[in-house]
């Protein structure tokens, strides 16, 4: 678990400034997350019942699903392909209440080192052009990887704006 981050470049290369963006929100949550017990990251703030736990294992899920199984095609990873999704389709949310908080981070950190791998591998094959090997379940149409880290970034960009709410209403905690 990291306790800084870094800016992203001002200039850069297009793969380079999209993974500085993407570390750079990781960072960001592990951030907004850190230092608090399994109480706290099972606070919510109402009216949502949104928690920093929670989007920790969400975020997980988001990681191994786009790179593990939708850009690579590989089987999807435990713990997501030993969840009834049918019984509960927001199971990453509410099971996070029964992880403590090391098991958290480290399912976040699995998940992100499994994608740091495979973005590698993807950009070796073929770049930001590199096409996903699962298509997209609404057009039928192959994802790019420039798309997918796009969509990660925005993923973690928009939890990021929770993740500051929710912390700051648990121990009045604020910043970027």
């Amino acid at each position: 678990m990291t306790s800084a981050r870094t800016d992203p470049p001002l200039q850069a290369d297009e793969p380079t400034m999209l993974l500085a963006f993407l570390q750079y929100h990781r960072d960001t949550l592990l951030l907004k997350a850190s230092g608090l017990n399994a109480r706290q990251l099972d606070t919510a703030l109402s009216p949502s019942p949104m928690t920093l736990g929670g989007m920790l294992k969400h975020l997980a899920l988001v990681e191994d699903n786009w790179i593990q199984e939708v850009l690579l095609g590989r089987p999807e990873p435990e713990p997501w392909a030993s969840v009834d999704w049918e019984d509960d389709r927001d199971w990453d949310w509410h099971s996070a209440r029964d992880d403590d908080p090391l098991t958290l981070f480290a399912l976040l950190e699995q998940a992100q080192e499994r994608s740091d791998v495979g973005i590698s591998e993807a950009l070796l094959a073929g770049g930001l052009n590199a096409l996903s090997a699962r298509p997209s379940r609404h057009t039928g149409e192959l994802f790019s990887l420039r798309w997918i880290l796009l969509h990660l970034i925005e993923e973690y960009a928009r939890h990021n704006g929770h993740a500051d709410l929710i912390r700051e209403s648990i121990d009045g905690s604020t910043g970027e």
